[in-house]
């Protein structure tokens, strides 16, 4: 079937794509999913003194991705050292933590870290996404988007208007 359009030739839809906070609040994997709510969410956790939870599951996907047993080897290295082992930098509070040890990366596989970042996940989603949610960072960035929206409606509004009366 043709598709059909509003008025400016944009397709029209009773239920238009969510986007930006709107999106990232109806859940945590979609505001995972977009680069910018990563970049708002990895803002609160560090002022939260969290940040390296949303560090830790970002590096597992990437590590998932991973092709080659070197580079997984090294990526799984990475990951160990930065936020497993107990002497990491960024270290993540994950149950069985303690019998991880070294020996587990020279065989890595895909998703040798994934009950980790299931743990990870859990621990975002039932506690600082909820407070992310009700923060200023969030807020701001809601209040920024709508007032766009809301100029861009209007500018669309008053085009409308000049090409009625300009006819």
């Amino acid at each position: 079937p043709p598709e059909i359009n509003d008025s400016e030739g944009h397709p029209s839809s009773s239920h238009p794509t969510l986007k930006g906070t709107s999106k990232w609040a109806t859940s945590l994997e979609n505001l995972l999913e977009d680069p910018e709510g990563v970049k708002r969410f990895r803002e609160f956790l560090k002022k939260e003194f969290s940040e390296e939870n949303v560090l830790f599951w970002l590096a597992c996907e990437e590590f998932k991705k991973t092709q080659g047993k070197n580079q997984m080897q090294e990526k799984a290295k990475e990951i160990y050292m930065t936020f497993l082992s107990s002497k990491a930098s960024s270290q993540v509070n994950v149950e069985g933590q303690s019998r991880l040890n070294e020996t587990i990366l020279e065989t890595p596989h895909p998703l040798m870290f994934q009950k980790l970042q299931d743990q990870i996940f859990n621990l975002m989603k039932y506690d600082s996404y909820s407070r992310f949610l009700k923060s200023e960072i969030f807020l701001n960035q809601k209040k920024s988007e709508e007032q766009e929206e809301n100029s861009s409606e209007a500018q669309t509004a008053a085009k409308r208007a000049s090409r009625i009366y300009n006819t």
